[in-house]
């Protein structure tokens, strides 16, 4: 499924908003977040204002694309080396706003927390989500 322009900006904002949660943007943050950037056709001058605005977050309607956020957010939270208690705590919140099974949400942080890349599979992450829908 495409994306808008507007639903990618949101994505960015949102991982904007939740790399700064713990008071600093760190240089692999930044990294991280110019890889997605990129990845969603974002340029670096437009990339770089998202730091100076306040959008309202879109809905994320498809779960698929919200696990997969999810997932991003997760993977910002452990790029820095410096997991903050702030994080962990944020990271849940959005995942319940999001409407994602907090069980689900805590397999998969525990996963990539015992994972020496802090990374898990794709089918991992996609069946621990449907296994708490049974």
């Amino acid at each position: 499924m495409s994306k808008t322009k507007a639903e990618k900006v949101s994505l960015l904002l949102d991982m904007i908003a939740f790399a700064i949660v713990d008071g600093e943007l760190h240089e692999r943050e930044y990294n991280f977040l110019s890889l997605i950037a990129i990845e969603l056709g974002i340029n670096k001058q437009e990339f770089n204002q998202l730091f100076h605005e306040e959008i309202p977050s879109l809905i994320i309607k498809n779960e698929f694309e919200r696990i997969q956020q999810f997932y991003r957010l997760a993977l910002l939270m452990y790029c820095d080396g410096v997991l903050h208690e702030r994080e962990k705590i944020k990271i849940h919140e959005i995942g319940i706003g999001m409407g994602l099974n907090p069980f689900a949400m805590k397999r998969v942080l525990k996963a990539m927390d015992q994972s020496p890349n802090r990374m898990v599979s794709p089918d991992y992450l996609l069946l621990v989500f449907q296994e708490q829908k049974n």
